[in-house]
């Protein structure tokens, strides 16, 4: 016997209009307009002061707008309840924008390490001291998006906004290197004239590193990746607590946006009615729904638990005295 119901506008589309979606989204928002300030400002810096890593990383931020944008989308779409079609919801496509944004940023990544050493030996004056400080003004803007951003994308479990937020970590970092070149660059330009070059190219190598890194969680969440062990144990706990359930003989989920899909199998007394069994699977389904909030829906299967010998196991893996 399987219990399961009709799509559940209701749980999807209250979840995904939820406060802290909600600050997910004026979250994305603020970040590309601030995003968009930090690329003009280090573009137009870094060409008057002469600075390839200044560049580098403006270009850099140059991406995050169109990154930035496609994370807003994909949780406005991802979002929408589930409708004939799309039994599941819309949530594979928020999903699937975390790993357009791996792929873009190894794109962006590369593009920046052959810009940054196409002249590397050409020779030409110095940087001009203030490009410092547009760097110095977008790892701290950064610092605090990304701590937005790995806050709420893990609170409401959208893949697209941790893969911004690991955007603007590497934003961080690029900033950093491309300040240490630069100094460099500075401190002794007779010497080091080439460092701002290799400062840009450092920044293209992390952001090729991340957007592989984002590119290759999200696509384990499209191969439908089993959740943390701890997840599962909450789902478990949620169905053990339901009236008559004898056992849990299996469990699974996929992840389909920002929340899960789960197919569990429960264990009931042999001797219920049909009826019985079926009303302990559907308190089952509620129990867990209003327990776990990251939970979309649930199919049901119900199972006779069944005695074992001494010495041998069951399905769930009890070994009978």
């Amino acid at each position: 016997m399987e219990v399961s119901g009709p799509p559940s506008p209701s749980s999807t589309a209250g979840y995904g209009n939820s406060a802290a979606v909600r600050a997910g989204r004026w979250v994305a928002l603020a970040s590309i307009a601030g995003s968009a300030a930090l690329a003009v400002t280090k573009i137009v810096t870094g060409l008057m002061a002469g600075s390839t890593s200044v560049v580098a990383d403006g270009v850099e931020s140059a991406g995050d707008v169109g990154t930035s944008t496609f994370v807003l989308f994909g949780m406005l779409l991802g979002a929408k309840p589930a409708d004939e079609n799309h039994p599941y919801g819309h949530g594979r496509f928020e999903i699937l924008v975390g790993l357009v944004v791996g792929m873009v940023l190894v794109a962006v990544g590369a593009g920046i390490c052959v810009s940054s050493l196409r002249n590397v030996a050409e020779v030409h004056p110095p940087p001009a001291v203030y490009g410092i400080w547009p760097l110095i003004g977008s790892a701290l803007v950064k610092a605090g998006f990304s701590t937005l951003k790995f806050r709420y994308g893990r609170k409401i479990r959208s893949a697209a906004l941790v893969a911004d937020a690991w955007n603007d970590t590497v934003d961080i970092l690029s900033a950093i290197s491309a300040l240490a070149a630069l100094g460099l660059t500075l401190y002794d330009p007779q010497r080091f004239l080439a460092a701002d070059h290799y400062g840009g190219a450092a920044v293209g190598v992390i952001v090729v590193l991340t957007g592989l890194r984002v590119g290759h969680d999200a696509a384990l969440e499209l191969m439908d990746t089993m959740p943390d062990e701890s997840l599962m144990a909450e789902i478990r706990e949620a169905a053990a607590k339901v009236p008559g359930v004898l056992g849990v003989e299996k469990c699974y989920a996929r992840k389909t946006g920002m929340q899960y899909h789960v197919d569990i199998h429960l264990e009931v007394d042999p001797e219920l009615t049909v009826r019985e069994s079926h009303d302990i699977a559907t308190n089952a389904r509620i129990q867990i729904r209003e327990e776990l909030g990251w939970v979309a829906d649930i199919l049901v299967h119900v199972e006779p638990l069944l005695p074992v010998t001494k010495g041998e196991e069951n399905d769930s893996g009890r070994m009978a005295d």
